[in-house]
């Protein structure tokens, strides 16, 4: 692990520690809310009576960029993979490394996970019963695995256009790796980028829909930011690392600390502009329309800002290895499939205890994190399952 994508690897697996931080705060949150008739249908599938509106703003902060962040980062290394295997070898690792592992992720892995839930709902312990309930009341809920088939479904889409955009791609990245000296530029192409890929499709369709076919599930509103973000990882990476706009001597790299900045003061804004327009629709001087464009145009800045920050500042401060981060990065795709069930099973263990949310939510975090990270380090041992993780 070199010093060149150390930090890759670094903020991919912080990233991916984040996202059981975010599933561990769920249960706590002042909206939570338990749908008995359907726990798919609820806010979180455990729902605890201890709230804390600090974890409000903790679960919405990381929202609002941690997946976008997240396609970016699995889209890097795809155009040079592409190079050095060709489409049919890739699109045959692809498989074998992200469609099997979600195959088993909702269906073994997912039906340890969402026992808690039925048995809250139901007040019985009946195996048969729950896997019926599972697969049709539930309609087969596909929990955080719903990221890997989506990203392989982009890796397919690209695999398949390769042959017709591998010079336009070289061109763009060139284009983009030429936009490192100019930080302010290249700040707000990357805003003006996300903008035009979400906000008329949230102007369309609700923010929070999802859809899809048993597990085959996705939000609607996001999925061309999703793969946008995606393709620009892709951009980012066709001339490698060293060449991109994360370069060493970049520019766009060096104001990491004003990135931070602005990510955080813009989320300030977008959290303090909720009651202004909640109110002002109420008066009748905004649309529902007119809002949401506002809104979700503040929403978008603060992803790109949110984003540009971590990369930035991977980049800058930890560009670095140790066993520590090695260990964290080899076990992090791992830890990502298998760490529903303990959040699940955590929280809904912590249900009667009388602690407030703070203590519950770093209680399920942690022991979560740790736990999918040693069941993951075990299970690679294994020469078959390594190969899949």
């Amino acid at each position: 692990m070199n010093n060149r994508t150390s930090w890759v690897d670094n903020l991919r697996s912080f990233v991916t520690v984040l996202v059981v931080a975010h599933h561990s705060s769920l249960a706590y949150t002042t909206f939570a809310w338990f749908d008995k008739t359907a726990y798919i249908r609820s806010t979180h599938p455990v729902v605890d009576a201890a709230r804390s509106r600090g974890l409000d703003i903790f679960e919405d902060f990381n929202d609002v960029f941690f997946m976008s962040l997240m396609f970016l980062i699995s889209g890097i290394f795809v155009f040079r993979s592409l190079q050095n295997k060709g489409t049919g070898k890739f699109i045959r690792d692809r498989f074998y490394r992200l469609f099997v592992p979600f195959l088993i992720g909702v269906t073994v892995l997912m039906l340890l996970a969402y026992y808690p839930p039925y048995y809250i709902a139901h007040g019985k312990h009946d195996v048969l019963a729950y896997v019926a309930d599972f697969f049709t009341v539930e309609a087969w809920p596909v929990g955080p695995p719903w990221f890997i088939w989506v990203l392989f479904v982009f890796n397919l889409i690209v695999a398949a256009l390769f042959p017709l955009l591998q010079q336009v791609v070289e061109r763009w990245s060139q284009w983009l790796a030429g936009r490192q000296q100019q930080p302010g530029k290249l700040l707000l192409y990357w805003f003006l980028f996300s903008w035009i890929l979400y906000v008329p499709m949230v102007l369309l369709i609700d923010a929070g829909k999802w859809t899809g076919i048993g597990p085959f599930d996705f939000q609607v509103s996001r999925v061309l930011l999703y793969f946008g973000y995606f393709f620009l990882g892709m951009l980012i990476g066709v001339r490698g690392l060293g060449r991109s706009i994360f370069a060493d001597g970049s520019a766009f790299v060096r104001y990491w600390w004003c990135w931070a900045l602005a990510a955080l003061g813009v989320y300030a804004f977008l959290k303090g502009s909720e009651a202004p327009l909640t109110a002002m629709m109420a008066r009748q001087e905004l649309s529902l329309m007119q809002a949401t464009l506002i809104y979700r145009s503040v929403w978008i800045l603060s992803c790109t800002l949110s984003g540009v920050a971590f990369l930035t500042i991977f980049k800058s401060l930890m560009n670095r290895s140790s066993a520590w981060w090695q260990s964290l990065s080899a076990n992090a795709y791992g830890i990502y499939l298998v760490h529903y069930i303990f959040v699940l099973w955590c929280q809904y263990l912590l249900l009667d205890v009388p602690l407030t949310a703070w203590p519950k939510f770093l209680i399920t975090f942690v022991f979560s994190w740790l736990l999918s990270w040693g069941v993951t380090a075990i299970a690679r041992k294994n020469s078959i399952i390594g190969k899949y993780l």
